[in-house]
């Protein structure tokens, strides 16, 4: 009888969760930062073969693995033996130098760190949230936490990096929230991941890892409040979700839990995360691109311009994602200084230069009864609206004369206003069309 009460109550309290109406901040703030900092940003270094869906539809994920244009992944793909990965490794630091050597030489470049110049550099780009990642799936922390790894001693920041960039970001208006790899630790499963079935495989079941894990995010909840809980790659099936995400939404009743605690069979979350894969049409759920500005979200010395995204691309991606009823969370992957690197800096300013003319069009808004159209020349055009006002992103530069949308009927009352200036070099432009048209 004490079973079927206590089942009971976790019922009425996961339907008390999913009652909740997404807090208008998320809605609003459009796009977000998640910088991927730790050890791996010492060797900085992965194969940049291309988008991880299209090579392991073309190849498999065991070529995937075996080539991972991830660098955040560096110590899995040094694993498997016979990687491209794995012959530099012992090229450049010797067959014998095992990973968790770079702990302690990140660490001591973590003292150059200046998190007020991060902040800066966000705001200038237009973010609205930072989610920081405070564990990736090596294990290392970037806060020296209450619960240390129980396999390498000192395998943390010495700074409580976590909490000093929260300060700094906060500071400037921004939200700020956590990532931490709940599902991936190879301190406590080392796989290596070779394909799908080994990645599933190396999601920690046991009693200690859930205790070491629940603990952790008990504490990054208790100690910097998070707006975003973003875990990653699953979590220990006993686990009591609901009760962790009650006692985070007690704690932050405006937060937001993501969708990857558990695949497929998550009791509750409020927003999806595809990762490098946009949507075709306007989603009735919020959702969340994530992706890096190239090829992956940490450091790659790999990495070209030619692998990255242009400021033309990013503004034409977060049109189309804000158009669809998402969001965009932008991967910056640090040096081991904190230095952010010169090309990622000038994508970030340059979009950040676009939103502070056409910003108005982005905020705030909401989606239209369509996402997307095109003018009568075929350049692309995406929706959104914010109240009684349309707006029309024309992905192109702005151009002599009327604009003429197909499909779209204007009345004749309506007021029509371009944002930004007449810039020939311009990646878009908005129109303001008020009052908006019914479709």
């Amino acid at each position: 009888m004490m079973g079927a009460m206590a089942d009971e109550g976790r019922e009425a309290l996961l339907q008390e969760l999913r009652a909740r109406a997404l807090p208008s901040w998320f809605e609003d703030a459009k796009l977000g930062v998640l910088p991927h900092w730790g050890p791996s940003a010492v060797p900085a270094w992965a194969e940049p073969i291309g988008n991880f869906h299209e090579i392991a539809k073309a190849h498999g994920w065991e070529y995937w693995f075996r080539h991972d244009a991830y660098p955040e992944w560096y110590w899995n793909t040094i694993r498997i033996e016979g990687s491209p990965a794995r012959a530099w490794h012992d090229a450049t630091f010797g067959k014998n130098f095992e990973y968790p050597r770079f702990g302690p030489i990140f660490d001591e470049a973590t003292r150059r760190f200046d998190p007020e110049s991060w902040a800066k550099l966000f705001a200038d780009a237009g973010v609205r949230y930072v989610v920081l990642v405070s564990k990736h799936h090596d294990g290392w922390t970037l806060w020296p936490s209450a619960t240390p790894n129980p396999f390498i001693p000192g395998w943390h920041a010495t700074r409580d990096l976590v909490g000093e960039l929260g300060a700094a970001v906060r500071a400037l208006g921004m939200r700020y929230g956590l990532y931490y790899s709940g599902g991936l630790d190879w301190t406590f499963e080392p796989g290596p991941v070779r394909d799908l079935p080994s990645l599933l495989k190396c999601i920690p079941q046991s009693d200690q890892y859930l205790a070491y894990a629940n603990a952790h995010w008990r504490e990054l909840i208790a100690r910097y409040q998070p707006c975003v809980i973003w875990n990653d790659i699953g979590y220990p099936r006993a686990a009591d979700l609901v009760e962790l995400f009650a006692d985070y939404y007690d704690a932050v009743p405006d937060g937001l839990v993501n969708d990857r605690f558990l695949f497929g069979s998550q009791p509750h979350l409020d927003f999806n995360t595809p990762e490098y894969s946009a949507i075709a049409d306007i989603s009735p759920r919020k959702w969340e691109l994530t992706r890096g500005i190239g090829l992956a979200f940490g450091y790659n010395r790999n990495e070209t311009a030619a692998h990255a995204l242009s400021v033309r691309e990013l503004v034409h991606l977060l049109c189309d994602v804000v158009s669809k009823n998402g969001n965009l969370l932008l991967g910056v992957g640090p040096m081991p200084d904190g230095t952010i690197p010169p090309l990622q800096r000038e994508r970030l300013l340059g979009l950040g230069r676009w939103l502070a003319a056409c910003g108005e069009a982005i905020y705030g808004t909401r989606p239209f009864q369509r996402a997307e159209g095109v003018t009568r020349e075929g350049t692309p055009v995406r929706f959104t609206r914010k109240g009684g006002v349309l707006y029309a992103l024309v992905l192109g530069p702005p151009a002599d004369g009327a604009v003429e949308i197909e499909g779209l009927k204007i009345p004749p009352s309506a007021r029509v206003t371009r944002l930004g200036q007449d810039d020939p070099q311009s990646p878009a432009f908005a129109l303001r069309i008020e009052p908006a048209p019914a479709a």
